[in-house]
């Protein structure tokens, strides 16, 4: 089990309930992502993965997400087993759409 833990530059998130949220499912291949304030202008992302070396890679990905999404004064908490970039990558995106109430 490894630990990472990243403080992103991005946008400011607009505005949003304030009741964290959770997508996803924690199984092999998939992670769950916790969505709640926090972050101080900037997105604090902490993430639990069963998959030791990759810290690179995460940083890589979750540099892309905050470029693409502005999330500043979010915290994310990412449960990992294993998921693909691509389905970091979704489940990233699913979760601050569902959290600033962007789902259809």
């Amino acid at each position: 089990m490894e630990r990472l833990v990243f403080d992103l530059e991005s946008g400011d998130a607009p505005a949003a309930r304030r009741a964290p949220i959770v997508v996803g499912v924690v199984a092999s291949g998939n992670l769950e992502v916790l969505v709640e304030p926090g972050g101080r202008g900037r997105c604090h992302v902490e993430v639990a993965t069963s998959a030791n070396g990759f810290g690179e890679i995460w940083e890589a990905v979750l540099r892309d997400f905050a470029a693409r999404r502005p999330v500043a004064g979010l915290a994310l908490s990412v449960n990992d087993a294993g998921a693909t970039p691509a389905v970091v990558t979704l489940r990233l995106d699913q979760a601050v759409e569902e959290y600033l109430g962007q789902v259809p």
